[in-house]
Protein backbone atom coordinates (compact mmCIF):
# COMPACT_ATOMS: atom_id res chain seq x y z
CA UNK A 1 0.00 0.00 0.00
CA UNK A 2 1.09 3.39 -1.16
CA UNK A 3 0.64 6.20 1.46
CA UNK A 4 1.73 9.69 0.60
CA UNK A 5 3.34 12.73 2.79
CA UNK A 6 1.62 15.70 3.25
CA UNK A 7 3.54 17.60 0.68
CA UNK A 8 2.78 15.38 -2.01
CA UNK A 9 0.14 17.57 -3.01
CA UNK A 10 1.77 20.85 -2.46
CA UNK A 11 1.44 23.07 -5.79
CA UNK A 12 3.77 25.21 -7.60
CA UNK A 13 1.50 28.47 -7.01
CA UNK A 14 3.12 32.30 -6.70
CA UNK A 15 2.14 34.03 -3.57
CA UNK A 16 -0.41 36.26 -3.34
CA UNK A 17 -2.83 34.43 -6.14
CA UNK A 18 -6.33 34.76 -5.95
CA UNK A 19 -8.53 31.51 -5.42
CA UNK A 20 -11.77 32.16 -6.48
CA UNK A 21 -10.12 33.50 -10.01
CA UNK A 22 -11.10 30.67 -12.52
CA UNK A 23 -8.64 31.01 -14.34
CA UNK A 24 -6.45 30.13 -11.15
CA UNK A 25 -8.86 27.51 -10.24
CA UNK A 26 -8.30 25.65 -14.14
CA UNK A 27 -4.84 25.84 -13.48
CA UNK A 28 -4.81 24.15 -10.55
CA UNK A 29 -7.34 21.18 -11.82
CA UNK A 30 -5.03 20.80 -14.68
CA UNK A 31 -1.34 20.65 -12.47
CA UNK A 32 -3.63 18.03 -10.61
CA UNK A 33 -5.08 16.28 -13.53
CA UNK A 34 -1.65 16.26 -15.14
CA UNK A 35 0.67 15.30 -12.65
CA UNK A 36 3.11 18.64 -13.39
CA UNK A 37 3.43 20.85 -10.78
CA UNK A 38 1.87 19.06 -8.34
CA UNK A 39 1.26 14.88 -7.62
CA UNK A 40 -1.32 13.33 -9.69
CA UNK A 41 -4.35 13.88 -8.17
CA UNK A 42 -7.66 13.51 -10.12
CA UNK A 43 -9.87 14.37 -7.51
CA UNK A 44 -8.78 17.81 -6.62
CA UNK A 45 -8.49 18.11 -10.16
CA UNK A 46 -12.30 17.68 -10.70
CA UNK A 47 -12.43 20.01 -7.38
CA UNK A 48 -10.51 22.55 -8.84
CA UNK A 49 -12.29 21.63 -12.63
CA UNK A 50 -15.48 22.27 -11.02
CA UNK A 51 -14.84 25.67 -9.22
CA UNK A 52 -13.84 27.11 -12.40
CA UNK A 53 -16.53 25.12 -14.27
CA UNK A 54 -19.33 26.81 -12.28
CA UNK A 55 -17.93 30.16 -13.13
CA UNK A 56 -18.58 29.29 -16.75
CA UNK A 57 -14.61 28.60 -17.25
CA UNK A 58 -15.52 26.25 -20.64
CA UNK A 59 -11.84 24.55 -20.59
CA UNK A 60 -12.88 23.41 -17.12
CA UNK A 61 -16.34 22.81 -18.36
CA UNK A 62 -14.72 20.67 -20.80
CA UNK A 63 -12.26 18.74 -19.05
CA UNK A 64 -15.20 18.03 -16.14
CA UNK A 65 -17.03 16.35 -18.44
CA UNK A 66 -14.31 13.94 -19.64
CA UNK A 67 -13.21 13.15 -15.53
CA UNK A 68 -17.11 12.41 -15.66
CA UNK A 69 -16.65 10.58 -18.93
CA UNK A 70 -13.74 8.73 -17.87
CA UNK A 71 -14.39 8.28 -14.35
CA UNK A 72 -11.67 10.25 -13.51
CA UNK A 73 -11.85 11.59 -9.92
CA UNK A 74 -15.40 11.10 -9.88
CA UNK A 75 -17.84 8.44 -10.18
CA UNK A 76 -18.18 7.79 -14.23
CA UNK A 77 -21.38 9.66 -15.12
CA UNK A 78 -22.63 9.92 -18.61
CA UNK A 79 -25.32 12.43 -17.53
CA UNK A 80 -23.19 14.52 -15.92
CA UNK A 81 -20.95 14.08 -18.63
CA UNK A 82 -23.13 15.46 -21.08
CA UNK A 83 -24.30 18.38 -19.12
CA UNK A 84 -20.48 19.47 -18.20
CA UNK A 85 -19.66 19.00 -22.41
CA UNK A 86 -23.31 20.98 -23.06
CA UNK A 87 -22.27 23.66 -21.16
CA UNK A 88 -18.80 23.79 -22.74
CA UNK A 89 -20.26 23.59 -26.22
CA UNK A 90 -22.61 26.76 -25.62
CA UNK A 91 -20.01 28.81 -24.44
CA UNK A 92 -18.03 28.02 -27.65
CA UNK A 93 -15.24 25.49 -26.83
CA UNK A 94 -14.92 23.10 -29.91
CA UNK A 95 -13.98 20.22 -27.78
CA UNK A 96 -17.68 20.53 -26.34
CA UNK A 97 -19.25 21.35 -29.55
CA UNK A 98 -17.90 18.12 -31.44
CA UNK A 99 -18.71 15.77 -27.83
CA UNK A 100 -22.25 16.92 -28.05
CA UNK A 101 -22.16 16.13 -32.19
CA UNK A 102 -21.23 12.73 -31.30
CA UNK A 103 -24.00 12.83 -28.58
CA UNK A 104 -26.61 13.56 -31.27
CA UNK A 105 -25.06 11.45 -34.08
CA UNK A 106 -25.32 8.47 -31.45
CA UNK A 107 -29.08 9.32 -30.42
CA UNK A 108 -29.89 9.49 -34.02
CA UNK A 109 -28.51 5.85 -34.08
CA UNK A 110 -30.54 4.17 -31.11
CA UNK A 111 -33.59 6.71 -30.52
CA UNK A 112 -36.82 6.51 -32.44
CA UNK A 113 -37.05 6.70 -35.89
CA UNK A 114 -38.88 10.36 -35.52
CA UNK A 115 -36.60 11.31 -32.82
CA UNK A 116 -33.28 10.68 -35.39
CA UNK A 117 -33.64 13.75 -37.77
CA UNK A 118 -34.13 16.27 -35.29
CA UNK A 119 -30.93 14.36 -33.39
CA UNK A 120 -28.96 14.18 -37.30
CA UNK A 121 -29.74 18.22 -37.37
CA UNK A 122 -28.33 18.72 -34.23
CA UNK A 123 -25.34 16.71 -34.56
CA UNK A 124 -24.91 18.67 -37.62
CA UNK A 125 -24.82 21.99 -36.24
CA UNK A 126 -22.52 21.27 -33.41
CA UNK A 127 -19.99 19.60 -36.09
CA UNK A 128 -19.99 21.94 -38.37
CA UNK A 129 -19.49 24.68 -35.36
CA UNK A 130 -16.62 22.70 -34.00
CA UNK A 131 -15.16 22.53 -37.40
CA UNK A 132 -15.21 25.70 -38.09
CA UNK A 133 -12.75 26.23 -35.04
CA UNK A 134 -10.25 23.42 -36.97
CA UNK A 135 -11.35 21.02 -34.05
CA UNK A 136 -9.64 16.97 -35.54
CA UNK A 137 -12.44 15.20 -37.00
CA UNK A 138 -15.69 17.47 -36.85
CA UNK A 139 -15.14 18.21 -40.33
CA UNK A 140 -15.65 15.05 -41.86
CA UNK A 141 -18.31 14.13 -38.92
CA UNK A 142 -20.84 16.64 -40.50
CA UNK A 143 -19.93 16.12 -44.08
CA UNK A 144 -20.18 11.92 -43.61
CA UNK A 145 -23.26 12.89 -41.71
CA UNK A 146 -25.09 14.44 -44.32
CA UNK A 147 -25.24 10.88 -46.92
CA UNK A 148 -28.21 10.32 -44.24
CA UNK A 149 -30.08 13.38 -43.80
CA UNK A 150 -32.58 15.17 -46.27
CA UNK A 151 -31.79 18.43 -48.03
CA UNK A 152 -34.24 20.32 -46.05
CA UNK A 153 -32.56 18.73 -43.04
CA UNK A 154 -29.43 20.17 -43.48
CA UNK A 155 -30.58 23.72 -44.93
CA UNK A 156 -32.33 23.68 -40.85
CA UNK A 157 -28.78 22.62 -39.59
CA UNK A 158 -27.14 25.27 -41.45
CA UNK A 159 -29.39 27.24 -40.44
CA UNK A 160 -29.28 26.77 -36.60
CA UNK A 161 -25.42 27.09 -37.06
CA UNK A 162 -25.99 30.44 -38.70
CA UNK A 163 -28.00 31.45 -35.76
CA UNK A 164 -25.69 30.14 -32.99
CA UNK A 165 -24.49 32.41 -30.75
CA UNK A 166 -22.22 31.91 -27.78
CA UNK A 167 -23.49 32.29 -24.45
CA UNK A 168 -21.64 35.11 -22.75
CA UNK A 169 -19.17 34.45 -20.05
CA UNK A 170 -20.71 35.82 -16.55
CA UNK A 171 -18.52 36.66 -13.96
CA UNK A 172 -20.16 35.84 -10.68
CA UNK A 173 -20.37 39.53 -8.52
CA UNK A 174 -17.54 40.01 -6.23
CA UNK A 175 -18.78 40.51 -2.70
Amino acid sequence: MLSRSPKSHQVMVPPNVDYTDADVQFNLGLQFASGVGATQDYVQAADWYRKAAEQNHSLAQFNLGTMYANGQGVARDAAQSMIWFGRAANLGDAGGQYKMGRSCQRASLDGLPADASEARIEAYKWYQLSAAQGYKNSEGAYVTLTFKMTHADVAEAIKRVAKFSVVKKLKPPQG
